[in-house]
């Protein structure tokens, strides 16, 4: 049986052709210590080092990684060229996607409606979830690509970078707060007032509890008059008084903007978290799919 994968070859080779682990990293779009890993794993499977550890230039083979390299070119070239036999066997079949709730409804339509725009032919099945749903769908093979604001399988899973979200604390636009925000309070400032929380299985929720934590409180000293999965709903909840929440500034901006709530830095630093764009390790993408991904991985909405 064989052990090693396609991905591990994939990764030897750039790591030769780029001339260093951080270019093999930056190039193919992964972390440094993913690179790391999976070279790791290759020379154990094979039992021998593949490269000279202790080489002052950038990086140095061994006699066995000389040996494979132009092995593993051709394995990677044949398996390239596989797709385009089947190319245009189903030309219009769609992409399954999965996206939780805030890159879902704020974020991803900018993404695909670019993507869209320069290739006519994209299809699309999205399913939402919680961040928990999204990973369970991914694994399970019922969704490609993912889109999440929490990392929870780094064993498994590649987590791309793909947006930086706020977390802000929004309060209806009541006197009190509104004194609040003239004195130059910070979200932190208000985490004992009554509550409107998002789910358990959310990665704004995960995000929210673990910064709450580093303020030293509890779930016990927290005021959670409710607990949501909808962050539209709960925006209704605090625009109705029920109390304070921590959400995205993405899903709260046209509220802001239109005076129906205020809006809280939770700290001077304020409080920052990633979208990632999450696919299975070692999956083998469909040219629709590989397309899509370099798309995302390279388009910056900012710049439209």
């Amino acid at each position: 049986m064989i052990e090693f994968s396609l991905k591990q070859l994939e990764i030897f080779i750039a790591i030769v052709e780029f001339g260093s682990f951080t270019r093999a990293a930056e190039e193919l779009f992964l972390n440094q210590s993913t690179v790391s890993s999976h070279l790791m794993s290759l020379e154990q499977i094979l039992g021998k080092p593949l490269f000279i550890r202790n080489c002052r230039r950038q990086v140095c083979l061994t006699r066995e990684g000389e040996t494979l390299y132009p092995i593993a070119k051709e394995i990677i070239s044949t398996c390239k060229s596989i797709p385009s036999l089947f190319r245009n066997a189903e030309p219009y079949r769609p992409i399954l996607l999965g996206a939780s709730t805030v890159p879902g409804q704020y974020l991803l339509p900018r993404y695909l409606s670019a993507f869209l725009a320069v290739q006519k032919d994209f299809r699309y099945v999205l399913r939402h979830g919680d961040s928990t749903c999204i990973h369970k769908l991914l694994k399970e093979g019922e969704i490609r690509l993912g889109f999440v604001g929490t990392v929870s399988e780094p064993d498994i899973v590649d987590y791309f970078p793909l947006a930086e979200d706020r977390l802000v604390l929004v309060a209806p636009n009541l006197p009190r707060y509104q004194k609040l925000k003239e004195n130059g309070a910070f979200g932190r400032d208000l985490l004992t007032e009554p509550m409107v929380a998002r789910s358990e299985g959310s990665g704004t929720g995960r995000t929210a509890r673990d910064y709450i934590k580093s303020q030293g409180l509890s779930s016990k000293t927290l005021s959670v008059v409710a607990r949501m999965d909808d962050p539209e709903a709960i925006k209704h909840m605090v625009i109705g008084g029920f109390g304070v929440a921590i959400l995205s500034s993405l899903s709260v901006r046209q509220e802001v903007a239109a005076g129906r709530v205020l809006s809280f830095e939770m700290d001077p630093k304020g409080l920052t978290r990633e979208i990632y764009l999450a696919t299975m390790r070692n999956a083998a993408f469909t040219p629709a799919e590989q397309e899509l991904l370099t798309f995302l991985k390279t388009y910056h909405p900012e710049s439209d």
